[in-house]
Protein backbone atom coordinates (compact mmCIF):
# COMPACT_ATOMS: atom_id res chain seq x y z
CA UNK A 1 0.00 0.00 0.00
CA UNK A 2 2.97 2.64 -0.37
CA UNK A 3 4.25 2.55 3.02
CA UNK A 4 8.06 2.17 3.63
CA UNK A 5 9.00 -0.62 6.75
CA UNK A 6 11.90 0.40 9.34
CA UNK A 7 12.70 -1.94 12.09
CA UNK A 8 14.63 -0.31 14.94
CA UNK A 9 16.54 -2.40 17.84
CA UNK A 10 18.08 -1.52 20.77
CA UNK A 11 21.48 -0.65 20.88
CA UNK A 12 22.10 -1.98 24.35
CA UNK A 13 21.03 -5.32 24.71
CA UNK A 14 18.28 -7.66 23.01
CA UNK A 15 15.63 -7.01 25.36
CA UNK A 16 14.00 -3.76 24.56
CA UNK A 17 13.83 -2.08 27.99
CA UNK A 18 9.92 -1.61 29.45
CA UNK A 19 8.09 0.64 26.97
CA UNK A 20 4.14 1.66 26.03
CA UNK A 21 4.88 1.62 22.23
CA UNK A 22 1.53 -0.58 21.39
CA UNK A 23 0.89 -1.55 17.11
CA UNK A 24 -1.16 1.56 15.67
CA UNK A 25 0.88 3.79 17.90
CA UNK A 26 1.71 7.24 15.77
CA UNK A 27 5.12 7.97 17.05
CA UNK A 28 7.93 10.41 15.84
CA UNK A 29 11.12 9.58 15.19
CA UNK A 30 14.71 11.54 16.21
CA UNK A 31 18.36 11.75 16.22
CA UNK A 32 18.53 10.35 20.01
CA UNK A 33 20.64 13.91 20.67
CA UNK A 34 18.04 16.12 19.78
CA UNK A 35 16.20 18.75 21.35
CA UNK A 36 12.31 17.89 22.61
CA UNK A 37 11.39 20.44 20.33
CA UNK A 38 13.39 20.20 17.28
CA UNK A 39 12.11 18.89 13.80
CA UNK A 40 11.48 15.14 13.34
CA UNK A 41 13.26 12.91 11.02
CA UNK A 42 9.61 11.37 10.20
CA UNK A 43 6.52 10.43 11.79
CA UNK A 44 4.91 7.18 11.51
CA UNK A 45 2.73 4.08 12.71
CA UNK A 46 4.08 1.50 14.47
CA UNK A 47 3.64 -1.96 12.42
CA UNK A 48 4.99 -4.40 14.63
CA UNK A 49 6.22 -5.11 17.88
CA UNK A 50 8.82 -8.00 18.97
CA UNK A 51 10.56 -8.57 22.53
CA UNK A 52 13.78 -6.72 20.73
CA UNK A 53 12.71 -4.48 17.97
CA UNK A 54 9.92 -2.26 17.00
CA UNK A 55 8.93 -1.89 12.85
CA UNK A 56 7.21 1.45 12.31
CA UNK A 57 5.56 1.83 8.73
CA UNK A 58 6.59 5.55 7.29
CA UNK A 59 4.86 7.08 4.05
CA UNK A 60 8.24 9.07 3.05
CA UNK A 61 11.27 7.37 4.08
CA UNK A 62 13.55 9.86 6.06
CA UNK A 63 16.52 11.35 3.44
CA UNK A 64 19.49 10.94 6.25
CA UNK A 65 20.16 10.81 9.96
CA UNK A 66 19.95 7.07 9.97
CA UNK A 67 23.12 5.94 10.60
CA UNK A 68 23.32 7.36 14.06
CA UNK A 69 21.95 6.51 17.60
CA UNK A 70 17.86 7.43 17.41
CA UNK A 71 14.97 7.53 19.39
CA UNK A 72 11.41 6.87 18.58
CA UNK A 73 8.76 9.16 20.74
CA UNK A 74 5.03 7.96 21.33
CA UNK A 75 2.87 10.86 20.11
CA UNK A 76 -0.02 12.04 22.24
CA UNK A 77 -2.58 11.34 19.42
CA UNK A 78 -4.02 14.80 18.80
CA UNK A 79 -6.48 14.12 15.82
CA UNK A 80 -7.83 11.32 18.70
CA UNK A 81 -8.53 13.82 21.14
CA UNK A 82 -9.69 16.56 18.86
CA UNK A 83 -12.83 13.76 18.12
CA UNK A 84 -13.27 13.36 21.21
CA UNK A 85 -13.79 16.71 22.34
CA UNK A 86 -15.76 17.35 18.69
CA UNK A 87 -18.14 14.90 19.50
CA UNK A 88 -18.42 16.23 23.34
CA UNK A 89 -19.38 19.88 22.53
CA UNK A 90 -21.90 18.62 20.07
CA UNK A 91 -23.58 16.50 22.55
CA UNK A 92 -23.44 19.63 25.48
CA UNK A 93 -25.49 21.91 22.49
CA UNK A 94 -28.35 19.33 22.74
CA UNK A 95 -28.93 16.75 19.36
CA UNK A 96 -31.99 18.16 18.16
CA UNK A 97 -32.15 16.71 14.99
CA UNK A 98 -29.85 14.04 13.06
CA UNK A 99 -29.65 10.50 13.30
CA UNK A 100 -29.40 10.13 17.15
CA UNK A 101 -32.30 12.51 18.06
CA UNK A 102 -34.18 10.08 19.68
CA UNK A 103 -31.52 7.69 20.55
CA UNK A 104 -29.56 10.37 23.31
CA UNK A 105 -32.60 11.23 25.77
CA UNK A 106 -32.53 6.44 26.15
CA UNK A 107 -29.30 6.96 26.79
CA UNK A 108 -28.80 9.75 29.12
CA UNK A 109 -32.02 8.45 31.19
CA UNK A 110 -34.37 11.02 29.91
CA UNK A 111 -36.70 8.69 28.18
CA UNK A 112 -36.85 5.00 28.55
CA UNK A 113 -36.04 2.22 25.79
CA UNK A 114 -38.46 0.83 23.83
CA UNK A 115 -38.88 -2.67 22.79
CA UNK A 116 -40.73 -4.47 20.21
CA UNK A 117 -44.52 -6.39 21.59
CA UNK A 118 -43.32 -9.70 20.57
CA UNK A 119 -39.98 -11.76 20.47
CA UNK A 120 -38.70 -11.94 16.54
CA UNK A 121 -37.96 -15.63 15.71
CA UNK A 122 -35.14 -15.23 13.08
CA UNK A 123 -33.30 -18.19 11.07
CA UNK A 124 -29.45 -18.05 11.62
CA UNK A 125 -26.82 -17.90 9.69
CA UNK A 126 -24.83 -19.94 12.12
CA UNK A 127 -26.03 -23.63 12.83
CA UNK A 128 -23.77 -23.85 15.88
CA UNK A 129 -25.65 -21.18 17.98
CA UNK A 130 -26.81 -21.84 21.71
CA UNK A 131 -29.74 -20.84 23.55
CA UNK A 132 -27.93 -17.85 25.09
CA UNK A 133 -26.98 -16.44 22.35
CA UNK A 134 -29.99 -17.17 19.91
CA UNK A 135 -31.75 -15.48 22.47
CA UNK A 136 -29.76 -12.65 23.16
CA UNK A 137 -29.92 -12.09 19.00
CA UNK A 138 -33.95 -12.34 19.20
CA UNK A 139 -33.97 -9.34 21.70
CA UNK A 140 -31.32 -7.63 19.73
CA UNK A 141 -33.48 -7.55 17.22
CA UNK A 142 -36.78 -6.81 19.05
CA UNK A 143 -35.04 -3.60 20.49
CA UNK A 144 -35.97 -0.29 19.56
CA UNK A 145 -33.22 2.13 20.77
CA UNK A 146 -30.77 0.23 22.59
CA UNK A 147 -29.34 -3.63 23.41
CA UNK A 148 -26.26 -4.98 25.76
CA UNK A 149 -24.66 -8.07 24.77
CA UNK A 150 -22.75 -9.39 27.78
CA UNK A 151 -20.61 -11.71 27.09
CA UNK A 152 -18.22 -13.15 29.99
CA UNK A 153 -15.39 -14.71 29.22
CA UNK A 154 -15.28 -17.33 26.46
CA UNK A 155 -18.72 -17.22 25.65
CA UNK A 156 -18.79 -16.32 22.08
CA UNK A 157 -19.23 -12.69 22.16
CA UNK A 158 -17.96 -11.53 18.55
CA UNK A 159 -19.80 -14.76 17.30
CA UNK A 160 -23.00 -13.61 18.60
CA UNK A 161 -22.29 -10.22 17.29
CA UNK A 162 -21.56 -11.22 13.68
CA UNK A 163 -25.06 -12.80 13.69
CA UNK A 164 -27.02 -9.95 14.43
CA UNK A 165 -25.17 -7.92 12.05
CA UNK A 166 -26.00 -10.67 9.34
CA UNK A 167 -29.79 -10.71 10.43
CA UNK A 168 -29.80 -6.95 10.37
CA UNK A 169 -28.43 -6.82 7.00
CA UNK A 170 -31.12 -9.32 5.88
CA UNK A 171 -33.65 -6.87 6.93
CA UNK A 172 -31.91 -3.98 4.92
CA UNK A 173 -30.47 -2.51 7.63
CA UNK A 174 -27.26 -0.04 6.68
CA UNK A 175 -24.62 -0.87 10.02
CA UNK A 176 -21.95 1.05 11.34
CA UNK A 177 -19.68 -1.53 13.29
CA UNK A 178 -17.07 -0.24 15.71
CA UNK A 179 -14.71 -1.43 18.35
CA UNK A 180 -12.05 0.64 20.35
CA UNK A 181 -8.95 -1.37 18.71
CA UNK A 182 -8.41 -2.10 15.11
CA UNK A 183 -7.82 -5.73 15.94
CA UNK A 184 -11.10 -5.57 17.41
CA UNK A 185 -12.59 -4.52 14.40
CA UNK A 186 -10.44 -6.58 11.88
CA UNK A 187 -11.84 -9.67 13.89
CA UNK A 188 -15.21 -9.09 13.10
CA UNK A 189 -14.33 -7.94 8.79
CA UNK A 190 -12.27 -11.78 8.96
CA UNK A 191 -15.68 -13.65 9.98
CA UNK A 192 -18.22 -11.04 8.08
CA UNK A 193 -15.49 -11.93 5.10
CA UNK A 194 -16.71 -15.07 4.84
CA UNK A 195 -20.26 -14.62 4.30
CA UNK A 196 -21.33 -12.63 0.90
CA UNK A 197 -22.20 -9.10 2.76
CA UNK A 198 -21.29 -5.88 1.05
CA UNK A 199 -18.76 -4.45 3.70
CA UNK A 200 -15.55 -1.99 3.82
CA UNK A 201 -12.99 -1.14 6.50
CA UNK A 202 -12.55 1.85 7.08
CA UNK A 203 -8.66 2.57 8.26
CA UNK A 204 -5.09 3.37 8.00
CA UNK A 205 -3.64 0.43 5.80
CA UNK A 206 -0.42 0.09 8.38
CA UNK A 207 -3.16 -0.97 10.97
CA UNK A 208 -5.09 -3.74 9.45
CA UNK A 209 -4.52 -7.09 9.57
CA UNK A 210 -2.99 -8.19 6.09
CA UNK A 211 -6.21 -10.80 5.89
CA UNK A 212 -8.81 -7.93 5.90
CA UNK A 213 -6.85 -5.53 3.45
CA UNK A 214 -8.94 -6.93 0.54
CA UNK A 215 -11.75 -5.24 2.54
CA UNK A 216 -10.10 -2.04 2.83
CA UNK A 217 -11.49 1.53 1.85
CA UNK A 218 -8.63 1.54 -0.49
CA UNK A 219 -8.37 -1.54 -1.95
CA UNK A 220 -12.14 -1.35 -3.24
CA UNK A 221 -11.93 2.27 -4.48
CA UNK A 222 -8.81 1.17 -6.73
CA UNK A 223 -11.67 -1.64 -8.18
CA UNK A 224 -14.66 0.69 -8.94
CA UNK A 225 -15.56 2.53 -11.97
CA UNK A 226 -14.79 6.66 -10.95
CA UNK A 227 -11.34 5.44 -10.03
CA UNK A 228 -10.34 3.91 -13.47
CA UNK A 229 -11.70 6.88 -14.92
CA UNK A 230 -9.54 9.20 -12.63
CA UNK A 231 -6.66 6.77 -13.81
CA UNK A 232 -7.37 7.60 -17.10
CA UNK A 233 -7.73 11.24 -16.22
CA UNK A 234 -4.15 11.51 -14.88
CA UNK A 235 -2.86 9.54 -18.17
CA UNK A 236 -4.83 12.53 -20.17
CA UNK A 237 -2.92 15.14 -17.60
CA UNK A 238 0.48 13.76 -17.86
CA UNK A 239 0.12 13.59 -22.02
CA UNK A 240 -0.37 17.27 -21.41
CA UNK A 241 2.38 17.83 -19.24
CA UNK A 242 4.80 16.73 -21.65
CA UNK A 243 2.81 18.98 -24.27
CA UNK A 244 3.38 21.67 -22.17
CA UNK A 245 7.36 21.04 -21.60
CA UNK A 246 7.36 21.18 -25.30
CA UNK A 247 5.26 24.23 -26.07
CA UNK A 248 6.91 27.78 -26.47
CA UNK A 249 3.59 29.98 -27.74
CA UNK A 250 1.95 31.10 -24.80
CA UNK A 251 -1.12 31.19 -26.28
CA UNK A 252 -0.96 27.55 -26.47
CA UNK A 253 0.65 27.38 -22.64
CA UNK A 254 -2.38 29.07 -21.77
CA UNK A 255 -4.78 27.16 -22.99
CA UNK A 256 -3.21 23.50 -21.98
CA UNK A 257 -2.91 25.25 -18.60
CA UNK A 258 -6.29 25.79 -18.39
CA UNK A 259 -7.22 22.45 -19.49
CA UNK A 260 -5.18 21.11 -16.64
CA UNK A 261 -7.02 22.95 -13.87
CA UNK A 262 -10.27 21.20 -15.24
CA UNK A 263 -8.77 17.69 -15.56
CA UNK A 264 -7.35 18.13 -12.10
CA UNK A 265 -10.34 19.62 -11.09
CA UNK A 266 -12.38 16.67 -12.64
CA UNK A 267 -9.87 14.02 -10.93
CA UNK A 268 -10.33 14.89 -7.38
CA UNK A 269 -14.10 14.84 -7.97
CA UNK A 270 -14.24 11.41 -9.41
CA UNK A 271 -11.79 10.22 -6.39
CA UNK A 272 -14.45 11.59 -4.52
CA UNK A 273 -16.70 10.09 -5.90
CA UNK A 274 -15.22 6.28 -5.84
CA UNK A 275 -15.09 6.39 -2.08
CA UNK A 276 -18.62 7.77 -1.86
CA UNK A 277 -19.84 4.74 -4.44
CA UNK A 278 -17.89 2.30 -1.87
CA UNK A 279 -19.61 3.39 1.21
CA UNK A 280 -22.96 4.31 -0.50
CA UNK A 281 -23.48 0.30 -1.71
CA UNK A 282 -21.87 -0.89 1.37
CA UNK A 283 -24.02 -2.86 4.04
CA UNK A 284 -21.47 -2.86 6.70
CA UNK A 285 -19.26 -0.25 7.34
CA UNK A 286 -16.56 -0.69 10.04
CA UNK A 287 -13.91 1.22 11.37
CA UNK A 288 -12.34 2.17 14.85
CA UNK A 289 -14.81 4.14 17.26
CA UNK A 290 -12.39 7.49 16.26
CA UNK A 291 -12.39 6.39 12.79
CA UNK A 292 -16.21 7.22 12.77
CA UNK A 293 -15.71 10.28 12.48
CA UNK A 294 -14.15 10.28 9.04
CA UNK A 295 -14.63 12.75 6.67
CA UNK A 296 -15.68 9.96 4.22
CA UNK A 297 -18.69 8.97 6.30
CA UNK A 298 -19.66 13.22 6.93
CA UNK A 299 -22.82 12.69 5.13
CA UNK A 300 -24.09 8.84 6.17
CA UNK A 301 -26.31 7.83 8.33
CA UNK A 302 -26.78 4.47 9.48
CA UNK A 303 -29.43 2.19 10.94
CA UNK A 304 -27.60 0.58 13.33
CA UNK A 305 -24.70 1.41 15.79
CA UNK A 306 -23.00 -1.83 16.66
CA UNK A 307 -20.07 -1.46 19.42
CA UNK A 308 -17.78 -4.77 20.12
CA UNK A 309 -15.63 -4.49 23.11
CA UNK A 310 -17.38 -1.91 24.18
CA UNK A 311 -16.80 -2.06 27.93
CA UNK A 312 -12.97 -1.22 27.05
CA UNK A 313 -13.82 2.05 25.31
CA UNK A 314 -14.16 5.37 26.64
CA UNK A 315 -17.96 6.75 26.87
CA UNK A 316 -17.05 9.58 25.01
CA UNK A 317 -15.72 7.07 22.05
CA UNK A 318 -18.68 5.44 21.36
CA UNK A 319 -20.60 8.68 21.24
CA UNK A 320 -18.30 9.56 18.06
CA UNK A 321 -20.24 6.07 16.23
CA UNK A 322 -23.26 6.59 18.04
CA UNK A 323 -24.08 10.60 16.95
CA UNK A 324 -24.40 8.29 13.48
CA UNK A 325 -27.66 6.12 14.03
CA UNK A 326 -30.80 5.86 15.26
CA UNK A 327 -30.22 2.44 17.44
CA UNK A 328 -27.45 1.16 19.00
CA UNK A 329 -26.19 -2.10 20.07
CA UNK A 330 -23.21 -2.72 22.54
CA UNK A 331 -21.16 -5.50 23.38
CA UNK A 332 -18.96 -6.45 25.97
CA UNK A 333 -18.16 -7.50 29.44
CA UNK A 334 -18.33 -4.53 32.57
CA UNK A 335 -16.63 -7.25 34.63
CA UNK A 336 -13.32 -7.20 32.60
CA UNK A 337 -10.67 -4.51 32.80
CA UNK A 338 -12.38 -1.33 31.81
CA UNK A 339 -9.93 1.25 29.65
CA UNK A 340 -6.70 2.67 31.37
CA UNK A 341 -7.17 5.97 32.47
CA UNK A 342 -3.72 7.90 32.85
CA UNK A 343 -5.11 11.14 35.04
CA UNK A 344 -5.95 10.55 38.81
CA UNK A 345 -8.10 13.42 38.53
CA UNK A 346 -10.06 12.63 35.22
CA UNK A 347 -10.56 8.99 36.51
CA UNK A 348 -12.47 10.07 39.40
CA UNK A 349 -14.70 12.09 37.74
CA UNK A 350 -16.01 9.66 35.71
CA UNK A 351 -13.75 9.09 32.67
CA UNK A 352 -13.14 5.85 33.61
CA UNK A 353 -17.05 4.66 33.93
CA UNK A 354 -17.81 3.54 30.63
CA UNK A 355 -21.10 3.69 28.75
CA UNK A 356 -22.00 0.13 28.96
CA UNK A 357 -21.20 -0.22 32.78
CA UNK A 358 -23.47 2.81 32.89
CA UNK A 359 -26.46 1.62 30.90
CA UNK A 360 -26.31 -2.17 32.38
CA UNK A 361 -26.66 0.16 36.38
CA UNK A 362 -28.65 2.07 34.54
CA UNK A 363 -30.91 -0.08 33.11
CA UNK A 364 -30.08 -3.92 33.94
CA UNK A 365 -32.18 -6.92 32.21
CA UNK A 366 -34.63 -4.31 30.41
CA UNK A 367 -32.04 -3.95 27.46
CA UNK A 368 -29.15 -6.53 28.58
CA UNK A 369 -28.69 -10.51 27.81
CA UNK A 370 -25.67 -12.23 28.91
CA UNK A 371 -24.30 -15.47 27.11
CA UNK A 372 -24.01 -18.07 29.38
CA UNK A 373 -22.29 -20.85 27.72
CA UNK A 374 -18.32 -20.65 27.45
CA UNK A 375 -15.96 -22.71 24.65
CA UNK A 376 -12.58 -21.87 26.69
CA UNK A 377 -11.93 -23.16 29.73
CA UNK A 378 -12.02 -26.16 31.58
CA UNK A 379 -15.12 -25.80 34.57
CA UNK A 380 -12.63 -25.83 37.16
CA UNK A 381 -10.85 -22.84 35.73
CA UNK A 382 -14.39 -21.17 34.74
CA UNK A 383 -16.37 -22.07 37.72
CA UNK A 384 -14.18 -19.81 40.32
CA UNK A 385 -14.97 -16.34 37.85
CA UNK A 386 -18.65 -17.60 37.57
CA UNK A 387 -19.47 -18.09 40.90
CA UNK A 388 -17.20 -15.14 41.87
CA UNK A 389 -18.68 -12.38 39.22
CA UNK A 390 -21.62 -14.04 37.25
CA UNK A 391 -23.65 -15.49 39.80
CA UNK A 392 -22.84 -18.65 39.32
CA UNK A 393 -24.53 -18.97 36.03
CA UNK A 394 -21.66 -19.78 33.47
CA UNK A 395 -21.79 -23.07 32.37
CA UNK A 396 -18.89 -25.07 30.41
CA UNK A 397 -19.93 -26.18 26.75
CA UNK A 398 -19.16 -30.19 26.91
CA UNK A 399 -16.74 -30.05 24.21
CA UNK A 400 -14.40 -28.17 26.66
CA UNK A 401 -15.78 -28.97 30.46
CA UNK A 402 -13.09 -31.51 31.25
CA UNK A 403 -10.54 -30.86 28.70
CA UNK A 404 -7.04 -31.27 30.14
CA UNK A 405 -3.68 -30.23 29.14
CA UNK A 406 -2.21 -33.73 28.28
CA UNK A 407 -5.33 -34.25 25.93
CA UNK A 408 -2.91 -32.41 23.22
CA UNK A 409 -1.07 -34.03 20.61
CA UNK A 410 2.46 -34.95 21.83
CA UNK A 411 1.58 -34.30 25.48
CA UNK A 412 2.90 -36.42 28.35
CA UNK A 413 0.63 -37.05 31.43
CA UNK A 414 3.30 -35.45 33.84
CA UNK A 415 2.46 -34.49 37.40
CA UNK A 416 3.32 -30.47 35.77
CA UNK A 417 0.54 -31.43 33.13
CA UNK A 418 -2.19 -33.40 35.33
CA UNK A 419 -3.34 -30.89 36.93
CA UNK A 420 -5.82 -27.94 35.90
CA UNK A 421 -5.38 -25.69 38.52
CA UNK A 422 -1.97 -25.27 40.33
CA UNK A 423 -1.15 -22.74 43.01
CA UNK A 424 2.77 -22.56 43.71
CA UNK A 425 3.47 -20.51 47.01
CA UNK A 426 6.60 -18.78 47.52
CA UNK A 427 5.43 -18.10 51.28
CA UNK A 428 8.53 -18.32 53.42
CA UNK A 429 10.94 -18.83 50.26
CA UNK A 430 12.39 -15.39 50.91
CA UNK A 431 11.37 -14.23 47.79
CA UNK A 432 10.45 -10.20 48.66
CA UNK A 433 9.35 -7.88 46.28
CA UNK A 434 11.29 -5.07 44.75
CA UNK A 435 10.86 -1.54 42.84
CA UNK A 436 12.22 -0.61 39.52
CA UNK A 437 13.66 2.95 38.41
CA UNK A 438 10.06 3.79 37.27
CA UNK A 439 8.75 2.68 40.90
CA UNK A 440 6.97 -0.66 39.08
CA UNK A 441 7.22 -3.83 40.97
CA UNK A 442 8.96 -7.09 40.43
CA UNK A 443 10.11 -10.42 42.01
CA UNK A 444 12.96 -11.95 40.60
CA UNK A 445 12.51 -15.52 42.78
CA UNK A 446 8.80 -15.64 41.55
CA UNK A 447 9.67 -15.21 38.08
CA UNK A 448 12.60 -18.01 38.68
CA UNK A 449 9.42 -20.25 39.85
CA UNK A 450 7.45 -19.29 36.86
CA UNK A 451 10.12 -20.20 34.18
CA UNK A 452 11.10 -23.05 36.08
CA UNK A 453 6.85 -24.14 35.57
CA UNK A 454 7.12 -23.30 31.77
CA UNK A 455 10.43 -25.14 30.80
CA UNK A 456 8.72 -28.21 33.12
CA UNK A 457 5.59 -28.12 30.35
CA UNK A 458 8.00 -27.82 27.45
CA UNK A 459 9.99 -30.80 28.41
CA UNK A 460 6.26 -32.75 28.80
CA UNK A 461 5.76 -32.01 25.42
CA UNK A 462 3.31 -28.68 25.62
CA UNK A 463 4.18 -26.44 22.56
CA UNK A 464 5.93 -22.71 24.27
CA UNK A 465 3.59 -21.07 21.69
CA UNK A 466 0.33 -22.82 23.87
CA UNK A 467 1.84 -21.28 26.96
CA UNK A 468 1.50 -17.54 28.13
CA UNK A 469 2.74 -16.36 31.36
CA UNK A 470 1.15 -12.85 32.78
CA UNK A 471 1.34 -10.78 35.67
CA UNK A 472 0.17 -7.37 36.74
CA UNK A 473 3.39 -5.48 36.84
CA UNK A 474 4.89 -4.12 33.77
CA UNK A 475 8.78 -4.72 35.63
CA UNK A 476 8.05 -8.42 35.46
CA UNK A 477 7.34 -8.73 32.17
CA UNK A 478 10.68 -7.01 31.20
CA UNK A 479 12.41 -9.27 33.77
CA UNK A 480 10.54 -12.02 32.32
CA UNK A 481 11.76 -11.42 28.68
CA UNK A 482 15.00 -11.29 29.78
CA UNK A 483 15.16 -14.41 31.55
CA UNK A 484 13.13 -15.86 28.49
CA UNK A 485 15.61 -14.75 26.11
CA UNK A 486 18.71 -16.64 26.81
CA UNK A 487 15.72 -19.85 26.38
CA UNK A 488 15.55 -21.26 23.19
CA UNK A 489 12.95 -23.27 24.16
CA UNK A 490 10.69 -20.89 25.24
CA UNK A 491 10.74 -18.42 22.44
CA UNK A 492 7.87 -18.66 21.54
CA UNK A 493 6.14 -18.58 24.63
CA UNK A 494 4.22 -15.10 25.56
CA UNK A 495 4.84 -13.07 28.34
CA UNK A 496 2.37 -9.83 28.87
CA UNK A 497 0.70 -7.72 31.25
CA UNK A 498 -3.10 -8.72 32.05
CA UNK A 499 -4.15 -5.73 30.93
CA UNK A 500 -2.41 -6.41 27.33
CA UNK A 501 -3.60 -9.50 27.25
CA UNK A 502 -7.57 -8.95 27.65
CA UNK A 503 -9.42 -11.13 24.81
CA UNK A 504 -6.86 -13.77 24.47
CA UNK A 505 -6.19 -17.22 25.41
CA UNK A 506 -3.59 -20.02 26.14
CA UNK A 507 -3.90 -23.59 26.43
CA UNK A 508 -1.69 -23.02 30.01
CA UNK A 509 -1.82 -19.49 31.67
CA UNK A 510 1.11 -19.02 34.47
CA UNK A 511 0.14 -15.76 36.56
CA UNK A 512 3.04 -14.48 38.44
CA UNK A 513 1.65 -11.99 41.20
CA UNK A 514 4.66 -10.36 42.12
CA UNK A 515 3.65 -8.95 45.31
CA UNK A 516 5.39 -10.24 48.75
CA UNK A 517 5.81 -8.23 51.75
CA UNK A 518 5.67 -8.27 55.39
CA UNK A 519 3.35 -4.74 55.27
CA UNK A 520 0.77 -7.81 53.78
CA UNK A 521 0.29 -5.34 50.81
CA UNK A 522 -1.58 -6.17 47.47
CA UNK A 523 -2.13 -2.68 45.38
CA UNK A 524 -4.18 -3.33 42.74
CA UNK A 525 -4.32 -7.11 42.20
CA UNK A 526 -7.50 -6.20 44.87
CA UNK A 527 -9.12 -5.25 41.22
CA UNK A 528 -11.46 -8.41 40.54
CA UNK A 529 -11.83 -7.31 37.09
CA UNK A 530 -7.90 -7.88 36.35
CA UNK A 531 -7.93 -10.70 38.24
CA UNK A 532 -10.66 -12.23 36.21
CA UNK A 533 -9.37 -11.48 33.20
CA UNK A 534 -5.87 -13.40 34.49
CA UNK A 535 -7.54 -16.72 34.97
CA UNK A 536 -9.99 -17.00 32.50
CA UNK A 537 -7.31 -16.35 29.83
CA UNK A 538 -6.17 -20.07 30.31
CA UNK A 539 -8.09 -22.78 28.65
CA UNK A 540 -6.55 -26.21 30.02
CA UNK A 541 -4.14 -25.26 32.72
CA UNK A 542 -4.47 -21.98 35.10
CA UNK A 543 -0.72 -21.82 37.57
CA UNK A 544 -1.23 -19.13 40.19
CA UNK A 545 2.60 -18.58 41.80
CA UNK A 546 1.94 -16.11 44.82
CA UNK A 547 2.88 -15.68 48.18
CA UNK A 548 -0.57 -16.41 50.17
CA UNK A 549 0.47 -14.90 53.31
CA UNK A 550 0.37 -11.50 51.73
CA UNK A 551 -2.19 -11.82 49.18
CA UNK A 552 -4.51 -13.23 52.13
CA UNK A 553 -4.93 -9.97 53.52
CA UNK A 554 -7.61 -9.05 51.15
CA UNK A 555 -10.70 -11.33 50.61
CA UNK A 556 -11.32 -11.26 47.52
CA UNK A 557 -7.97 -12.82 46.70
CA UNK A 558 -8.09 -15.07 49.98
CA UNK A 559 -11.43 -16.67 48.04
CA UNK A 560 -9.30 -17.38 44.93
CA UNK A 561 -6.39 -18.52 47.25
CA UNK A 562 -9.06 -21.18 48.84
CA UNK A 563 -10.60 -21.71 45.46
CA UNK A 564 -7.69 -23.21 43.91
CA UNK A 565 -6.46 -24.95 47.61
CA UNK A 566 -9.65 -26.95 47.67
CA UNK A 567 -9.78 -27.55 43.76
CA UNK A 568 -6.20 -27.69 42.48
CA UNK A 569 -2.92 -28.73 43.24
CA UNK A 570 -0.44 -26.94 46.00
CA UNK A 571 3.09 -26.66 45.77
CA UNK A 572 5.91 -24.70 47.53
CA UNK A 573 8.21 -22.73 45.46
CA UNK A 574 11.09 -24.45 46.89
CA UNK A 575 10.41 -27.35 44.92
CA UNK A 576 11.20 -25.48 42.12
CA UNK A 577 14.06 -23.89 43.07
CA UNK A 578 17.40 -24.82 41.53
CA UNK A 579 16.21 -26.30 38.43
Amino acid sequence: MGKTLLEFQSNKGDVLPAHKFGTHDVVVLRPNKADIGSPALGQGVVYRLKDSSITVAFDDIPEEGLNSPLRLEKVANEVTYRRMKDALIQLSKGVQKGPAADLVPVLFGERLPAVAKKDVTFSPFNSNLDHSQKEAISKALASKNVFLLHGPPGTGKTTTVVEIILQEVKHGSKILACAASNIAVDNIVERLARHRVKLVRLGHPARLLPQVLESALDAQVLRGDNSSLANDIRKEMKALNGKLLKTRDKNARRDIQKELRTLSKEERKRQQLAVTDVIKNADVVLTTLTGAVSRKLENTSFDLVIIDEAAQALEIACWIALLKGSRCILAGDHLQLPPTIQSVEAEKKGLGRTLFERLADMYGNDVMSMLTVQYRMHELIMNWSSKELYNSKIKAHSSVAAHVLYDLEDVKKTSSTEATLLLIDIAGCDMEEKKDEEESTLNEGEAEVAMAHARRLVLSGVQASDIGIITPYNAQVVLLKMMKSNEDKLKDMEISTVDGFQGREKEAIIISMVRSNSKKEVGFLSDRRRMNVAVTRARRQCCLVCDTETLSSDGFLKRLIEYFEEHGEYASASEYINE
